[in-house]
């Protein structure tokens, strides 16, 4: 299966199972490439979001018009955080963002409930390793991406640069099948 890509200077399309790698500065603007990946050619979504609420997310999702009947949202916050919070159809809940085994998990069941395209963004490897550790969050990033290619679905995982030591971004870097890189002006720069 291919998915069309809308982000500047990556390619027209990608084939199913494709991991793309978002590495942009700790004040980027990320969510113009995050809402133009999820936005195009796209029949279900999962974000899974370990910086910011469920409520967050689906403002995102409003101010640049996808189309939120399609998305669903892992929030890994609330329920740790406290916030009220109520399963619906398209918001589900994990207990907290280092329970990586469950992000997986629902990530996997998510795909096996659902056809068609399925994109995932993932917001943000940071995040995870922050309430986790890098290598836990490695070993996750790893099975969502066999996931991928297990599902014919493709990815879009975020990974602030500033935070990462070099070697470490270079190992995230040698897993993904592309690289975006967003520099703090917004110049978008890639590698397929």
């Amino acid at each position: 299966m291919e998915y069309t890509l809308a982000i500047e200077n990556t390619p027209e399309t990608v084939s199913g199972g494709t991991g793309i790698l978002l590495v942009h500065p700790s004040t980027g603007e990320t969510d113009r490439i995050d809402t133009e990946f999820l936005g195009t050619d796209t029949d279900r979504m999962l974000i899974i979001s370990t910086r910011t609420s469920a409520r967050e997310v689906e403002q995102k999702l409003e101010h640049y018009a996808v189309d939120e009947s399609k998305a669903t949202i892992l929030d890994t916050l609330s329920v740790e955080r406290g916030y009220t919070r109520r399963k619906t159809d398209h918001v589900q809940y994990v207990t907290a963002p280092d329970n990586l085994d469950e992000i997986v998990d629902q990530t996997r069941q998510f795909l096996e409930e659902t056809d068609g395209k399925r994109r995932i963004s993932v917001d943000s490897v940071t995040e995870m390793a922050y309430y986790a550790d890098e290598d836990s969050a490695r070993d996750a990033v790893e099975s969502l991406l066999d996931l991928l290619a297990e599902h014919d679905a493709v990815g879009l995982f975020h990974l602030a640069k500033s935070v990462h030591d070099e070697d470490v971004l270079a190992s995230y870097r040698d897993l993904f099948d592309g690289t975006i890189d967003l520099a703090e002006d917004g110049t978008v720069t890639t590698s397929f």
